[in-house]
């Protein structure tokens, strides 16, 4: 008979009357604090989810999306010198920057006319790289080429 006791199903089919321990745990039981509260965080959910307004003496809480930036842009220049030559110029800008044949004879003409030609705007790493890669090419191969960045 203990076994048949243990759950309120087997005594309630059977018409044993159940014991305290199984009443208690009973499933036609009102629901527990705990489980009231549950109960009100889901309605206080589905409240949120309809855009119901909040009750007296609730607060609401939003959450803001943090604003990003654009990074900051950098010209990459390159100096006018006497001694460096024009094709080796057109080579350059064409190998780092990615031009073609007219558009960097157009920006190494620029630079010997006016003593400084701008070979792209990029953000400050990529723009340091290209900088760094172009001022070791020219040492590499002896000329005195000078390549800045300012910000634009």
């Amino acid at each position: 008979m203990a076994a048949i006791r243990a759950t309120s199903r087997n005594a309630t089919c059977l018409g044993l009357a159940m014991t305290p321990s199984v009443r208690k745990n009973h499933p036609t039981r009102l629901a527990s604090p705990r489980r009231r509260g549950d109960a009100l965080r889901m309605a206080e959910d589905d409240r949120k989810r309809r855009n119901e307004p909040a009750g007296p003496g609730t607060a609401v809480i939003t959450k803001t999306k943090p604003q990003t930036k654009r990074p900051s842009m950098y010209r990459v220049l390159i100096l006018n010198d006497f001694y460096t030559p024009m094709e080796f110029v057109v080579h350059l800008l064409e190998l780092f920057f990615g031009k073609d044949h007219e558009a960097a004879t157009r920006i190494m003409l620029h630079v010997h006319h006016h003593g400084i030609g701008e070979c792209g705007i990029y953000t400050y790493e990529v723009a340091e790289t290209k900088v760094t890669q172009v001022m070791d090419f020219a040492r590499k191969h002896q000329h005195p080429l000078q390549c800045v960045m300012e910000k634009k």
